[in-house]
């Protein structure tokens, strides 16, 4: 049973809304916008990311014999209900930011226009595939702009929350700068490229440290990275040493070593010293164990002779901001803005667009959110994807999207560049916008819309 592909993964009151919608023939257009209420208290931007999987999703939504009979078993619908849902599919139109774009708070990265039962029923999903990626897409920018070009590889799979999750983190951090995964899935569902070394338990399994090294290296000649810390280090990068004249007779050749514990700082040093004495410049030093930002920073800042970083749990799991404060509301309905008021989430009613300025220098140096029909300096960030449930043109493919997303990180200011904690950026609420929020408050002060 496919249950991560059903139509029903949703939230149940999602379905009993439309009906009433159906019941009530309250299905005019609607305006949905998902956007980040705040950022997380460690970051100072986003990235987006999500809207391949997001498109695909409003392209292909219906539901199967199968769950109209078990909707059907449960009595909380009607049978005229049922009968609609069965017909179901998404006819609406799409706006988005393109995959990669680098966002704030209150910027809406995608807006749906649709009757308003389309648009309320896909809301679930819409958030549960734009928040994951976007999450792990931010978490990933972070790694790429603190290795400062070293490799970064996801090594996350199996501390993820769940198959889906784990899957989409290999192509959220790939578009957002990582070189590649351990993730084989990843490789054959996006193109991204595939890393592997070896587990420690390969080493224990034989009686004796280098004739594991021969092993592996006989089974794999090519792309060999070999782990050293199964037992003594330091030992085993001169038992790799000492191998290395025979590999190469057979025309074996070692790209990699890999450190999983220990002072990797005071390790790498000392194995790049005995590869080094031993003929073995060109050889990489590959470093992981529950990496994160912090980590990354100090081993660069400590000059430590490392190539690249494997990144596991931190990464899948965006472990220190697990969860982005995001929001899918209604900002327009049967020609009407409309406006959540609720202490602590207020919304920006009515279609909104995002304009991005830059300087002489080509770098990103303020936004403005205002209604799609004002005008302001600079390039809008919202495209539009999707007509009628139809994609426009293809979207880019996962490449053109990570070239977005080094093209944005690149122009953000150097304090966000730098992770400096106290850093911000200009977003701006444009005039038309904020008297926009005045009219909708007067016309709603004494409750609902008239």
């Amino acid at each position: 049973m496919d249950c991560a592909g059903s139509s029903l993964l949703t939230d149940l009151y999602q379905l009993k809304m439309a009906e009433a919608y159906l019941t009530q023939d309250v299905v005019e257009t609607a305006v949905f916008e998902f956007f980040v209420r705040r950022l997380p208290p460690s970051r100072g931007f986003l990235v987006a990311a999500g809207l391949e999987q997001a498109l695909a999703f409003l392209e292909t939504l219906s539901f199967s014999k199968e769950d109209i009979d078990w909707l059907a078993s449960t009595g909380m619908f009607g049978a005229a209900f049922l009968e609609q849902l069965a017909a179901f599919r998404f006819t609406g139109d799409v706006h988005a930011m393109p995959e990669g774009t680098v966002f704030f708070p209150n910027e809406p990265i995608l807006r749906v226009t649709a009757p308003l039962p389309q648009a309320q029923l896909v809301e679930t999903r819409l958030i549960n595939i734009l928040h994951l990626q976007s999450l792990i897409a931010s978490k990933a920018a972070r790694h790429v702009l603190l290795a400062q070009g070293r490799q970064l590889v996801d090594f996350g799979l199996r501390r993820a929350h769940g198959a889906e999750a784990g899957l989409m983190a290999a192509r959220a951090s790939y578009l957002a700068g990582y070189d590649g995964t351990a993730t084989v899935l990843a490789g054959k569902c996006f193109g991204v490229p595939l890393f592997g070394t070896m587990a420690h338990s390969f080493i224990q399994a034989f009686d004796d440290e280098r004739k594991a090294f021969e092993a592996f290296a006989e089974s794999h000649p090519d792309d060999l990275v070999l782990l050293l810390d199964t037992y003594d280090t330091e030992a085993a990068a001169r038992k790799l040493v000492a191998l290395a004249p025979g590999l190469g007779a057979r025309g074996v050749s070692v790209k990699a070593v890999r450190l999983d514990s220990g002072d990797l700082v005071a390790l790498s040093k000392s194995v790049r010293a005995i590869l080094d004495a031993g003929g073995l410049k060109d050889v990489r030093i590959l470093v992981s164990g529950g990496l994160d930002d912090a980590d990354i920073r100090a081993i660069i800042e400590a000059g430590a002779p490392v190539d690249g970083f494997g990144i596991g749990t931190s990464l899948t799991t965006s472990s220190d901001a697990p969860a982005l404060d995001c929001a899918y509301k209604l900002e327009e309905y049967a020609g009407v803005a409309r406006r959540k008021r609720s202490r602590g989430k207020e919304t920006y009613p009515g279609r909104k667009q995002v304009w991005r300025r830059f300087g002489p220098d080509g770098g990103m140096c303020g936004d403005v959110i205002s209604l799609e029909d004002d005008t302001h300096e600079g390039e809008p960030l919202l495209r539009s994807v999707m007509r009628q449930g139809r994609r426009l043109a293809p979207t880019p493919s996962l490449a053109e999207s990570r070239a977005r997303a080094k093209e944005n990180l690149s122009k953000l200011p150097v304090a966000l560049q730098r992770l400096d904690a106290a850093a911000t950026y200009c977003v701006d609420i444009g005039a038309a916008l904020r008297a926009l929020v005045s009219e909708v408050d007067r016309r709603t002060e004494g409750g609902a819309p008239s």
